[in-house]
């Protein structure tokens, strides 16, 4: 695999990745659901869905 067919392949497994989430995210919104993510300092937070888009 070529330098150039790398960076291709890593391109679109990154905009499905995008995609993806972004579609998670508006699921989520739509059922009033929560996002549980974990910051820098270790505290797990739960934050609406809606604050994300």
């Amino acid at each position: 695999m070529s330098s150039a067919e790398h960076n291709q392949m890593v391109e679109k497994i990154t905009r499905g990745l995008e995609i993806a989430e972004r579609e998670m995210l508006e699921e989520k919104a739509r059922n009033n659901e929560n996002v549980i993510v974990c910051g820098d300092d270790n505290v797990i937070r739960h934050i609406p869905a809606k604050n994300f888009l």
